[in-house]
Order: C-alpha cells, then structure tokens, then sequence
C-alpha cells in the first residue's frame, strides 16, 4: 500500500481506527467502526467524509462558458453565481467520460468536480477540446473536501461558523466561509440522499476541520467510509462511475437524463447520439431489483428473463436501510416495467427477483 496516494487527513485515519484499502490508486478508510454503523449514523444524525480524493478543475477566461457548455450535458448557462450544477462529459456516441458538479464561482470562472479514479483521464480530454480565450488548471493536489451529510448537518456545522447555512439551499454555494477558524468553500448537494455540505479548502486546512466538526458533533456525528458511502448513494439511486455510468453506458440509459438538455443552444460532444436516446428510447435502462429467492446480488451477476441473458447487476447488497437484498441492474429496456419477474444469477444458480420502483430510499422533506 505504500506506493498509494494518500489524502493530507490520512494521518488521522487512524485515530479512528480505520481500515483502508486502495480506491481508485488512493490509500482509503472503508470503514472506522463499520459500514452498516455508519450508514445508519447518516441516515439519523450525521456522519462525516473525506472525499479529498475527488479532482477538481478550474476553467477561467472569456470562452470559460462555451468550453463548459462544450464538454457537458446541462446547460451551464442557467447558472448563477453561487449555483452548482450536475452534469455528465460525454464521448461522441453518447457513452460516458465522466459525471461531475459545476460550480460558477464567477462571470468567467467554473470548477468542475470530478471522479478521483478519472481524474487523469478527464483533464486529457477536456484539454483536448480547449478552445478560445481560456484556462483549464488542475487543481487537485491544492484542494482538500470533506463532505458532512445527514439530517443533523446543518445544525452541527452552524456552530463552527456565524454564516447563516440555511441561506445556503440545495446545490447552491458560498465561496468564502469560515468554518472553525478556516476559509473553505461551503455547498449543499452530496451524495448519500440526505441533507449535507461539502467543505473545500487547502489541504494543510482539512485536519483541522475534520477534528472541529467531530469534536462540535460528539455523539451526533460518526467519521465515515468509503462502504457507507457506496450503500448510502446506492439505496438513493446516485450512479457510482465505472459501475452505473462508463463509456460503454450512456446518461440515458443510467437513468439521469434529468442531466442532459439536448436542445440547448451550444453544441455539445455526443449531442446527436444523447438526443436519438432521449427521443427513441434506449436500448438499456438501469432498474431496481428486489430478490425473492435468497442471495445478495453483486457486480456483474447475469440478469434473466426465462432463458434470455438480458443484462447485469451494476450493484447490489443487503440495504442497511430496508433489511432487503436488492441491486440495480443495467437490462434490456422492453423488461423494464416495475413488477417485471427476473432471475439473478448468483454462484451459478438462477435466484428469483422482480423488479421495483426507484430510488429503494428517498428522505422525508
């Protein structure tokens, strides 16, 4: 594990007594107590990440908005000052580079939040298609995150800082916050399906924000890993790239083309392709799977209907949520109707399974 990246919170991991593993080429806690714990920390009270892993890409200059409008699926031209966005990169067919947020921090200036695992990647391609009076500056290695998520986020974080966080509504953001002491950046999306911030500042700043939060949330806020994170966004149906979404799956088909305007005025890489999608149907459509027989469905288990081989699980697992073995799986679009009965295949037997609404979870207001 030496030859691993480590993000500048590694040190503290094991003060909490982490257990890590490699992710994505980085040095990870997958767990401090354990998944379903933690899991159940953010669901009811609050449970803290760090999710320094995550690239991040700065896109300044005139052209800064045709660039962004280029290379992704929304329309970044809605946005406002202090409004972030979800969106999808794209490759010509319609296949996935990355999903991202989209922050405009200024007139001229973005940050575009990116997979740590495709970090190398995407900024290779986006300077690939640089055009104009502009500038693209990975600035990853200067950027700490952590991300603070559950229902009690708010109340916990409100007493590190005198900036009213109420004021601060889903997938907005304020650039300069002091947070304990420490200027970050402060928005509100997140990735587990509940309420949370996310806090970006300079990497010798993160130790100390990491400690004031758990010392300001004792009892109420839990250090958190990467296996909660995983079940957390997967019971709320938020795609995990290289699983849900990858060049070989397009927006359409992963179920968040929500994400994807087709019709907006700038052109963008894989328009043509997206928008036959959207108009005709795809020929796949990702869906939630309830089994019946028992087993838990994985990664890649075959999915059936009768003898026909109709597609896989991208993830599954025993919902620390719902206490039922479930999975999303990427299926031929015809057999996607909710109530559809399927089969998983799981070490070589057929296991019985139908198919359910999604999200399997999704928060009271």
């Amino acid at each position: 594990m030496a030859d691993l990246k480590k993000t500048p919170l590694f040190s503290l991991y094991q003060e909490g007594g982490a257990k890590t593993i490699d992710f994505g080429g980085w040095d990870l806690p997958v767990q401090f107590t354990s998944i379903k714990e933690e899991h159940e920390a953010v669901r009811t009270k609050a449970g803290l990440f760090d999710v320094s892993h995550m690239g991040e890409v700065e896109v300044s200059g005139p052209d800064a908005l045709a660039f962004v409008q280029k290379i992704t699926t929304n329309d970044a031209s809605k946005l406002d000052v202090g409004q972030a966005q979800y969106s999808i990169m794209c490759y010509p067919d319609g296949g996935t580079v990355d999903d991202l947020l989209v922050y405009k921090l200024a007139r001229d200036r973005y940050l575009l939040v990116i997979n740590a695992a495709n970090i190398e990647k995407d900024v290779d391609w986006m300077k690939q298609h640089i055009e104009g009076d502009m500038q693209l500056h990975n600035i990853s290695d200067d950027t700490a995150q952590l991300a603070l998520q559950g229902p009690l986020a708010e109340q916990v974080l409100q007493t590190l800082t005198d900036e009213d966080l109420s004021a601060i509504k889903s997938f907005r953001f304020r650039a300069d916050v002091k947070i304990a002491g420490v200027q970050a950046l402060v928005s509100r999306s997140g990735y587990t399906g509940e309420d949370g911030f996310e806090l970006y500042t300079k990497p010798e700043n993160a130790q100390t924000l990491w400690r004031k939060i758990l010392e300001a949330g004792k009892g109420e806020v839990l250090p958190c890993g990467l296996g909660a994170r995983d079940t957390l966004r997967f019971e709320a149906r938020l795609p995990l790239y290289g699983q849900e979404l990858s060049a070989s799956i397009s927006p359409i088909e992963a179920g968040v083309g929500f994400a994807v305007k087709t019709d907006k005025t700038v052109p963008f890489i894989g328009q043509d392709a997206l928008k036959k999608q959207k108009e005709q149907g795809a020929p796949r459509k990702l869906v939630g799977v309830e089994m019946i027989g028992r087993g838990i469905p994985r990664t890649h288990y075959p999915v059936y209907a009768g003898e026909e081989l109709i597609g896989e699980i991208t993830t599954g697992t025993q919902s620390p949520t719902l206490k039922k073995n479930v999975g999303l799986a990427l299926i031929k679009r015809e057999f996607s109707e909710p109530g559809t009965q399927l089969h998983v295949e799981i070490r070589g037997k057929r296991i019985e399974a139908v198919i359910v609404p999604l999200p399997f979870y999704k928060r009271s207001k």
